[in-house]
Formats: C-alpha cells, sequence, structure tokens
C-alpha cells in the first residue's frame, strides 16, 4: 500500500476522477527524495481554489502540512497531479503528446493558444529517458540527482512568461536539464529571437542538445537561435543578456542578483525560492529598474547549488 494512502484518516473518500499517488522513493534518505522531486501536490490545490474558490473538506485535509508527522513533510515533495492522465491512452506519441496538453487545456493550466500549440509541437516523449512514463503529469529523474519537471509546470512557466516569449526576444533558461522547456522556449521566440539554455552537468548539456536535434526545434540549434552552454547558472549567461524572460528550474535560498542584473528592464523572471517551503516567484523588472515580486503557487523543486553539491545529492 502507498505511503500516501497509509497515513489517510480511513473516512477520507476523494472526489470521482482523482487519486492519490503513491510514493516510490519512501524508504532512501531525504536527499534522495529530494533528488526525485520537482512540485508539490499543493500546484493543484491552489489551482483547484483558484478555479473553484471552495476546496471539498477531505482535501483541505490531505494538502494540509499539519496533516503529517514533521518528518514525513518531504512526502509533499510529490509526483504530480492527482489526476492521472495517461491512462486509457492509446495511438501514437504525437497523439500521446497532444491528449496531455489538451487535459492540461481542461483542467485550465494552458489558457494560451500558443502555449498549446508549442507544446503539441514539442513532444515530450523525445526528452525523457527511455522506457520512463512520458506523458504522465509527473517530474522524472534524469540522472546526476536531477528531474524534468511535471507537464503542468512547463505549462505554467509557459503561460507566466508567454508576454515576453514573443518573435525576437531574447530568453534564458537556467538549468535546462533534458532540453525540454528550452526547445519550447525557442519555439516561442523564433528565428529572430534568441533562446539560451544553461546547464552545468556537462552529461545533461550534451544529451539535451541530442534530444532538441530529434525535436521541431532542431533547426533553432541549427541556426544558432537555440544554444545549450555548460555553466553554473547562478550566474546567468552575459553573452547574450539582457533577457526578456528568465526561467529557473531549480530552487533558489534567495533570487540571484546576476540574473536580476541580466533581466532587461520590462522583463520577466520565474523562479522557485525557498528550501524545505518554496514559492514559485514572479518577478517583474519595471521600466525604472525597480523590481515586482510576486508569489504564483507553492512549489517543490530540487535545489539550485553547485555542481558538485548536486552530484553529492545536495
Amino acid at each position: 500500500m502507498p505511503m500516501l494512502l497509509m497515513l489517510m484518516p480511513m473516512s477520507l473518500s476523494l472526489p470521482a476522477g482523482v487519486i492519490a499517488y503513491g510514493f516510490r522513493n519512501c524508504s532512501p534518505p531525504l536527499k534522495r527524495l529530494l533528488a526525485h522531486s520537482n512540485t508539490t501536490n499543493l500546484h493543484h490545490y491552489h489551482h483547484l481554489r483558484r478555479r473553484n474558490n471552495t476546496i471539498p473538506p477531505q482535501l483541505n485535509t490531505l494538502f494540509s502540512f499539519n496533516f503529517f508527522p514533521r518528518n514525513l513533510n518531504c512526502l509533499l515533495t510529490g509526483n504530480s497531479l492527482f489526476f492521472r492522465m495517461e491512462r486509457f491512452w492509446s495511438g501514437s506519441s504525437i497523439n500521446k503528446n497532444k491528449a496531455l496538453v489538451e487535459q492540461l487545456q481542461n483542467y485550465g493550466t494552458i489558457s494560451s493558444k500558443k502555449v498549446s500549440e508549442v507544446m503539441e509541437t514539442i513532444d515530450r516523449a523525445l526528452f525523457v529517458p527511455d522506457g520512463t512514463p512520458a506523458y504522465v503529469d509527473s517530474p522524472i529523474a534524469i540522472g546526476y540527482n536531477a528531474t524534468i519537471s511535471a507537464p503542468h509546470m512547463h505549462a505554467t512557466c509557459l503561460q507566466l512568461l508567454e508576454e515576453n516569449l514573443k518573435s525576437g526576444m531574447h530568453v534564458l533558461d537556467v538549468g535546462s536539464g533534458t532540453g525540454y522547456l528550452t526547445a519550447c522556449f525557442a519555439l516561442m521566440v523564433g528565428p529572430q529571437g534568441r533562446a539560451v539554455g544553461v546547464e552545468h552537468i556537462p552529461e545533461l548539456a550534451g544529451s539535451s542538445i541530442k534530444n532538441i536535434k530529434k525535436s521541431a526545434a532542431a533547426p533553432l540549434l541549427k541556426e544558432g537561435s537555440l544554444s545549450i552552454h555548460v555553466g553554473d547558472g547562478r550566474q546567468g549567461w552575459p553573452e547574450f543578456a539582457p533577457y526578456d524572460a528568465i526561467h529557473v528550474g531549480a530552487a533558489a535560498p534567495e533570487i540571484p542578483q546576476p540574473l536580476l542584473d541580466q533581466l532587461k528592464p520590462g522583463g520577466r523572471m520565474v523562479i522557485p525560492v525557498g528550501n524545505i517551503f518554496q514559492d514559485l516567484k514572479v518577478i517583474d523588472k519595471n521600466e525604472d529598474g525597480s523590481i515586482s515580486v510576486r508569489s504564483e503557487t507553492s512549489v517543490r523543486y530540487v535545489p539550485l547549488t553547485s555542481r558538485d553539491a548536486q552530484l553529492r545529492g545536495y
């Protein structure tokens, strides 16, 4: 029986169409649990609250940190939304990818035609390890104590940055991992723009280039408007700054100053901030250079740290 279900009160019943995912890594140390996680189910809680203004009492209990003993809060690093979207899917990989995007539209995570088109065009299956379920709304371990984010988090970040991903704009993807979101960014800004991925694990940077070459973003990589670089993403990538949009795919204890410096006036950064408790921060640089910050939702990402610390398991 999955650990999460063992912790639930016997009287708890969930709404139709909702299931509780188990956590496959309950026994290893906390650092391994964190390494295999990228977002909490709290994202979906806040999404439901925004859409419906009400949450069933059962889900309020389920999503309460107080529901778990303190030493089990690591379980809230979670794997996915509660909706299992792939169960009855069939057909080609492309059709499954389209079905994933359609479900994200149905749940209200995607509201933009442009975002849906880009996510349909970039097939997620090309960017996940062989044998892993590409179309499950869950983060997936990609080696080196890193993950590829859950599709709903990719969609959320694309939505938040859409106005700063217009044709000809510059975008920086810190912790580019498998290259999936960098490829999406590249399609958004087009050949007249510039999409830059920075990844401090050379092996991941190399494999991400191979992934992109198999995708619809391959021509942009060849032409040079999309590029992947090995480096410490906390320092940004000054060569192509300033950036209209910056996405950070790991949680920083505080917002790195070099990234703020490389953000263009009128630009926007999306970055998870925090340690155990994290919020997805939306940072807008105003035309006068001042900064506005707001929290979008609660999340769980792996830490934004040095290469050595990441390889040691933080």
